[in-house]
């Protein structure tokens, strides 16, 4: 292990314990006893009643917007693409949307505390502006702290706190478990189960995570300034899966809930047809089972031809003398890897949307799994941990000058 690479496991181990502490430190204002109590009932120590209570959903959210917009307004993919100045200005959009954000949630969490009784020791004005202003600090220092991961230490810093928050709850989920097992309150053959399907999730996500298809590409000799670039053998790997998760699996969920939240505003829960779209697009149920999944299948498409642009790597190619051998430069190459992305797209599609369903499905069926082995948090920390192996494996066969060794 070079010393590089120590200095970065440091600063990554460093940061995370940091996060794990702040965990800890208790919402202002909330009863002591409370606090207790709360900490014994809950299995994840990162979902108690902290200054991190909001974890990073808000910005997670905010990004997503960001990139969603990205896809339909021309001025915003226009920044994406203009280098680092356009890059920190979405940077800066992107940390006013999450500080709008963190502020409505953490105000919906602090009166929703106070209108508890025994929970606020001193409910009030003073509770809530504390309480709103000790989240949005939260928040944004592991926003902060993420980054501070992502530059100075290993792997992606936002990936990795949150493999933290799930990881952590883990011990408590199986141990859990495992003495309902002993009460006989669980059948071994259901837990079983659920960790089978657990296994195959994984070994599903490493398979396709893993996978690149490989485009040969061939670069003609050429002359830049005084030097002479002879003829170059290349590849091109395509990822399967270029969508990820949380996009396309966020904005399913807001294409239910912000329709029916904004029909229950204007027209009542009560009303009729609001209660029965509610009570048929519940997670489980049949209607919710099929359109999401067809919606996210949608989505994944959607935010791939985004992500990737054939005709700008056809015209990259070609201004750098690259061919696919047997294609002929330009439009034929664009034609190509525009077929290419979208075989790879369909394969991913299926994937992400097995991903979503197989949970609910089973939960349709009365089989609920954990909710720290679902599909989305799966796919979090399995490619979290592909991530860190790449980067030390990178890291350690660079020395500190920057050359390979």
């Amino acid at each position: 292990m070079n010393m590089e690479l120590a200095r970065r496991i440091a600063i990554t181990i460093g940061a995370l314990l940091i996060f794990i502490l702040g965990s800890h430190i208790p919402l202002p204002g909330v009863s002591t006893r409370f606090e207790q109590l709360f900490s014994q009932l809950s299995s994840s120590q990162i979902g108690r009643v902290s200054i991190f209570a909001p974890t990073l959903a808000p910005y997670v959210a905010a990004a997503v917007l960001i990139q969603l917009l990205s896809v339909v307004w021309g001025r915003l993919n226009t920044l994406q693409r203009s280098g680092e100045a356009g890059r920190r200005k979405l940077a800066r959009i992107t940390l006013i949307l999450t500080l709008l954000i963190t502020s409505f949630l953490a105000f919906g969490l602090a009166s929703a505390l106070q209108n508890i009784p025994e929970i606020v020791a001193e409910p009030g004005a003073w509770f809530l502006l504390s309480a709103i202003a000790s989240m949005v600090g939260g928040v944004f220092f592991m926003v902060w702290l993420s980054d501070q991961i992502t530059r100075h230490g290993i792997g992606n810093g936002i990936a990795l706190l949150l493999s933290v928050q799930i990881l952590i709850s883990l011990p408590a989920e199986v141990a859990s478990r495992l003495d309902l097992l002993r009460q006989g309150a669980a059948s071994a053959n259901l837990e079983l189960f659920n960790v089978l399907v657990w296994v195959a999730l994984v070994a599903l996500i490493v398979l396709v995570e893993s996978a690149r298809r490989n485009v040969p590409l061939e670069f003609a000799p050429r002359q830049l300034g005084a030097r002479a670039l002879p003829a170059l053998a290349w590849v091109l790997p395509i990822k399967v899966n270029n969508a990820g998760l949380y996009i396309p699996a966020m904005v399913t969920t807001w294409v239910f809930d912000v329709p029916l939240g904004l029909a229950a505003f204007i027209f009542g829960n009560d009303t009729p047809w609001v209660a029965a779209a509610y009570e048929y697009l519940q997670y489980a149920r049949p209607a919710h089972l099929v359109l999401s999944s067809l919606v996210l299948f949608v989505l994944v498409f959607v935010y791939t031809a985004h992500v990737l642009d054939p005709e700008h790597a056809a015209d990259t190619l070609q201004k750098r003398r690259g061919v696919i051998p047997g294609v002929a430069p330009g439009e034929a190459t664009a034609d190509y890897l525009d077929r290419l992305a979208s075989l790879t797209t369909v394969v991913a599609a299926a994937y992400l949307v097995a991903l979503s369903a197989i949970p609910e499905a089973l939960a349709s069926f009365g089989v609920v799994l954990p909710n720290n082995i679902g599909g989305g948090a799966a796919l979090i920390v399995v490619c979290t941990v592909l991530d860190l192996k790449m980067q030390v494996r990178d890291v350690s066969l660079t020395n500190s000058g920057g050359v390979r060794q």
